[in-house]
């Protein structure tokens, strides 16, 4: 009987080792992976860096959050100043002065826009052509980053404007409209 349980015991430990060596070996690469990167899928994109969307954005003006800093501590920008017309009671002139920033501020940011994305798609090859080094990185990266920071500049002076086109009042009512609790 002794022989018996020792075979048994020898045969479990036989087969669990065949096992968990089998195991091991899928584990260790013999089947493709299942986890991915976050990142899998953005290598097929025109510009690493760049959405569809941003790039759309940058092409059009829009402000993708650009100006929060103002925004958010009582600096309305001037296309949600013209959504509220109404509710601020804003007079025709300042109809007129938000259109006119709206416009002029289109203007100014598309062009800076279409700077951010040739920016970043010669930063985007130089990786991929595999000609980056220490010099032209350094040189790119300060290309994008200048052409961003103008990009932002361009969309909180709006905001500057736009207070200084409004009254208090209305720039007070406006905060609560949008239902910030910052106070202008």
């Amino acid at each position: 009987m002794k022989k018996s349980v020792c075979s048994a015991r020898g045969a479990l430990a036989l087969g669990w080792l065949v096992l968990t060596t089998h195991a091991f070996a899928q584990h260790a690469g013999h089947h493709p992976p299942t986890a991915s990167s976050p990142y899998s899928g953005l290598e097929t994109r025109a510009i690493k860096a760049l959405s569809d969307s941003q790039i759309a954005d940058l092409k059009a003006g829009r402000g993708m959050g650009l100006a929060l800093a103002a925004e958010l501590n009582g600096y309305p920008g001037p296309m949600h100043v013209l959504e509220l017309a109404d509710e601020l009671v804003l007079s025709v002139e300042q109809r007129t002065q938000m259109q006119g920033f709206i416009h002029a501020m289109k203007q100014e940011t598309i062009a800076i826009g279409e700077e951010v994305i040739a920016a970043e798609t010669a930063l985007d090859r130089l990786f991929e052509d595999k000609q980056v080094d220490l010099d032209s990185l350094a040189k790119a990266t300060m290309t994008v980053a200048e052409a961003q920071g103008r990009l932002r500049t361009a969309h909180l002076r709006y905001h500057l404007d736009t207070r200084a086109a409004l009254s208090t009042a209305q720039t007070e009512h406006y905060v609560r409209l949008r239902g910030y609790a910052a106070q202008p």
